[in-house]
């Protein structure tokens, strides 16, 4: 199959430029070929191009937050939902928040996120004299710098409270400012993938109390080394989680847009059970690509 991947930036580490430079791996292993003359278009997020070939939009969540202009945001992602042969939804979550605002579409599909496990499987953890000392490596990683709904805090408070004497915990990615100045806490600032991945091996928790995440890639990659979850109960990112996943309970949300620039608490005590235990592997995840396209394409 010759596919045409769309709205992708090779090189770039945000979520769905990540996330397609590890289906293109697997998806080339599967016989696909990215170079000329394309039997399918896979659009990730939105098209900007007059369709011209049957398309497929993978959609990465959708803008509800009351202190941007979120109607004007989604316009082209809507555009093109209505356009598009087929809908590749993240997650469960995905599927009711964009069918709730989108409706519903005719030829849908929900694909989690996967982890390239071939290549974490080669990696060895990170080495670092300072950890010869510690007990539990914790940690946790995004772009958290001016989005609260990361809930960096938040990370950094459920650390202070449930870790032993000598944990310590490394975060990973952009921050607004170090408040935290504790000898448990190292900040490591951006990390390439593979050293990413290096300190994931080495760590024992990885938490992620993102307030309505989607299906982040870092939790998928997370577990795929080994770690144990901590997450929020609101969202996507529970049905990554894994079995053994700690998850803090949240009221539900019926989906109307509200501002979520304020930081909000989450009580601690309430946990509960996590319900999915999906397969995460690229290898799983790149055939399932692989087959909705083909049918998608075998039909148009």
């Amino acid at each position: 199959m010759k596919i045409q991947l769309e709205n992708v930036s090779p090189g770039s580490t945000s979520g769905p430029n990540y996330f397609s430079s590890k289906l293109k791996k697997y998806l080339e292993k599967l016989g696909c070929s990215f170079d000329r003359d394309p039997e399918i278009s896979l659009c990730f997020t939105e098209s900007r191009e007059q369709k011209s070939l049957p398309l497929v939009q993978r959609l990465d969540g959708i803008w509800f937050n009351t202190s941007t202009n979120y109607r004007q945001m989604n316009a082209n992602y809507q555009r093109t939902y209505a356009v598009a042969d087929g809908v590749i939804y993240q997650s469960y979550f995905d599927q009711k928040l964009i069918e709730y605002h989108f409706g519903v579409h005719r030829n849908t599909t929900i694909i989690h996120n996967g982890s390239d496990l071939e290549l974490i499987a080669s990696l060895d953890p990170l080495e670092d004299s300072e950890l010869d000392s510690v007990d539990k490596v914790w940690c946790c990683a995004s772009h958290f710098a001016h989005r609260h709904s990361k809930r960096l805090d938040e990370n950094i408070r459920y650390f202070l409270e449930h870790c032993g004497e000598k944990d310590v915990l490394y975060i990973a990615g952009t921050v607004d400012n170090n408040n935290f100045h504790d000898s448990k806490i190292k900040y490591l600032g951006n990390l390439p993938v593979e050293i990413l991945l290096k300190v994931l091996k080495r760590s024992d928790y990885f938490i992620h109390l993102a307030r309505l995440d989607h299906c982040p890639n870092v939790v998928v990659d997370a577990r795929g080394a080994g770690c144990q979850i901590i997450c929020s109960s609101l969202g996507g990112t529970v049905e990554i989680a894994g079995l053994d996943a700690i998850v803090i309970e949240e009221d539900e949300w019926d989906f109307t847009p509200f501002d979520y620039n304020h930081p909000t608490q989450l009580d601690f005590s309430k946990i509960v059970r996590s319900y999915c235990d999906y397969d995460i592997s690229m290898d799983t995840v790149s055939k399932k690509y692989y087959n909705f396209l083909q049918e998608v394409k075998d039909e148009n």
